[in-house]
């Protein structure tokens, strides 16, 4: 995702964690198949690395289930709300690759991802 420091300024700290949670509950709503799940953590953070916003998103609960799905929502959610926040200053903002980077528990592991984006 492409977006500037100073247009980024305008989503504050408070509003962060509320991004994320919204969107990653929603996900039994927006996706066919998945259903609801009670997390036990749900965490965003947002960086800036030149002009990109990189958000990661973590979620977890006790269940056996894997919770990659709500993760990846909550990530798309924030990345679409920071969209929305800076559309009057450019239309040219780009949301890019979203990426399970790492999972555990549910029936399979997965480790951090090794293939950089492109």
């Amino acid at each position: 995702m492409i977006a500037s420091q100073a247009t980024l300024s305008h989503v504050d700290d408070s509003q962060q964690p509320r991004m994320v949670d919204v969107g990653a509950k929603a996900t039994s709503q927006l996706i066919p198949l998945c259903h609801p799940l009670s997390f036990d953590r749900c965490d965003i953070a947002i960086r800036m690395e030149h002009n990109d916003a990189l958000i990661d998103c973590t979620v977890s609960c006790r269940g056996s289930t894997g919770v990659e799905m709500e993760a990846l929502t909550g990530a798309s959610i924030a990345a679409l709300t920071i969209y929305d926040m800076c559309k009057a200053l450019s239309h040219d903002i780009v949301i890019g690759e979203i990426r399970l980077v790492k999972k555990t528990g549910g029936k399979h592991d997965i480790g951090v991802a090794t293939q950089e984006p492109t």
